[in-house]
């Protein structure tokens, strides 16, 4: 859990964003807990810990955006973390960016759908595989808890725009799944240390070839 952040005004201290911006996310904090009692959205042990390990920590993948970029894009999206809560950021921060969420579950899909109107956000959900998918031209794309590594370097060799990044959390095993990775991959990469978890690494992606 982020250190510190168990309610909605700790988030407010943490992240420098507006009431209505808090408002959304509060929405989506009561829809997740609603829809988790019979949507498997999340594990029911970290619903305590929601502000922290599951908003902040989508949170904290706004600031690593690149400076001028349009369209972003978030596969096997589930219950909205990173998707809706950057998308809810962009509503006050950018609003010209274009959010698109990807899962395949139909339920979850209906799930962003409901959530996205309720929080009065223009997103795009495509209820689909990502792997059947034509290229989506992701500035970022960005992925939590969907696939190893190098299982998320194939997706971003084909969504991700000339010139776009993936964002991908991964946890204290990031350094294996890289490793692992290299071996199949040609992969630009830098990593940014979580503000969520000691040891855990957000791993920031460039061009992307086959070995």
């Amino acid at each position: 859990m982020t250190p510190g952040v168990a309610t909605a005004e700790d988030f407010l201290r943490l992240f420098d964003v507006s009431r209505e911006t808090i408002d959304r996310l509060l929405i989506l904090h009561d829809l997740t807990l609603k829809w988790n009692r019979s949507v498997n959205l999340i594990a029911r042990g970290t619903e305590p810990a929601l502000w922290g390990r599951h908003i902040a920590d989508s949170a904290q993948l706004w600031a690593l955006r690149p400076p001028f970029f349009g369209h972003w894009v978030d596969i096997g999206a589930g219950a909205g973390f990173p998707g809706l809560v950057v998308a809810v950021l962009a509503a006050e921060l950018d609003p010209g960016m274009r959010m698109t969420l990807v899962e395949s579950d139909g339920r979850k899909s209906v799930f962003l759908a409901e959530a996205a109107r309720a929080m009065r956000l223009s997103v795009r959900t495509l209820n689909a595989r990502v792997e059947t998918l034509e290229p989506l031209q992701a500035d970022v794309l960005s992925a939590r808890a969907l696939a190893p590594l190098d299982g998320l370097l194939a997706y971003a060799q084909k969504h991700r725009a000339p010139g776009g990044i993936g964002l991908f959390p991964k946890g204290r095993t990031v350094h294996k799944e890289i490793a692992a990775a290299d071996l199949k991959w040609r992969f630009e990469r830098r990593l940014h240390r979580s503000l969520t978890e000691p040891g855990a690494a957000i791993v920031e992606v460039g061009a992307v070839s086959s070995v």
